[in-house]
């Protein structure tokens, strides 16, 4: 276990051993973390992360560097974090610390210079936020608002808003969401069970509709209304 220490040189080996054990230890801690702090990098989620990664880093470029001492610390650091996610649940006040309010960029279809100045981000970064969320004019707008994980909310005025069959009462089937049942030639048979078939049925369906057995299929796709979508390998 001496490659968990600092050492004057290491071998080709003990380089490979930290490299595996770092890795691994990552991914341990990446599960602790939980996927909010890998999706959204809110001030608290990127201080820890940049913080670990450092951390981490730089025993696996210097051999004089052990690597049990970082293990240590980012064991520590982990578990401030977390005791800092179950504190902010229970306290508003550091709650409001570690998460800004939101921000308002657009009201009433007017942009707001207090609001860009308060984020820090120009007019062309707010017209490209725009653009992604398929708004043409800003007049449009009834609210835009910068979040504290750096992403623009949207809403437009009532009269621009996408016509949609409830604002129409128009009464529409439930959602119907496909099961994937063959994936690189094989059968899925957890979710074809699930929808109430058998890998004969499939067989026969693959035959008589599309001429190719099983091996052949790169993807296929089934609903509660049995429509058989496939995917040929081409």
């Amino acid at each position: 276990m001496n490659f968990l220490y600092g050492q004057e040189t290491l071998t080709t080996f003990d380089w490979v051993l930290r490299a595996i054990i770092a890795f691994s230890f990552l991914l341990i801690i990446a599960k602790l973390l939980g996927q909010r702090s890998i999706s959204q990098l809110r001030l608290l989620d990127f201080v820890i992360t940049l913080v670990i990664g450092n951390i981490i880093a730089h025993p696996l470029s210097d051999e004089k560097l052990g690597l049990k001492g970082s293990i240590i610390t980012t064991l520590v650091l982990t578990i401030l974090y977390l005791g800092c996610i179950l504190s902010m649940l229970k306290s508003p006040l550091l709650r409001s610390f570690f998460n800004n309010s939101p921000t308002t960029l657009v009201q009433n279809g007017e942009i707001i210079y207090k609001g860009l100045k308060k984020a820090r981000i120009s007019i062309d970064i707010l017209l490209e936020e725009l653009r992604k969320e398929k708004v043409d004019d800003i007049k449009k707008v009834a609210l835009a608002t910068w979040e504290p994980d750096g992403k623009i909310s949207v809403f437009l005025q009532p009269k621009y808003d996408p016509i949609t069959p409830s604002s129409l009462d128009i009464e529409i089937e439930p959602f119907n969401f496909s099961k994937t049942v063959i994936k690189d030639g094989k059968i899925n048979f957890n979710e074809l069970k699930e929808l109430n078939k058998d890998e004969d049925w499939l067989v026969s369906k693959l035959e008589s509709l599309y001429k190719t057995s099983i091996i052949n299929v790169l993807l296929a796709t089934l609903d509660n209304k049995d429509n058989l979508k496939v995917f040929l390998y081409k």
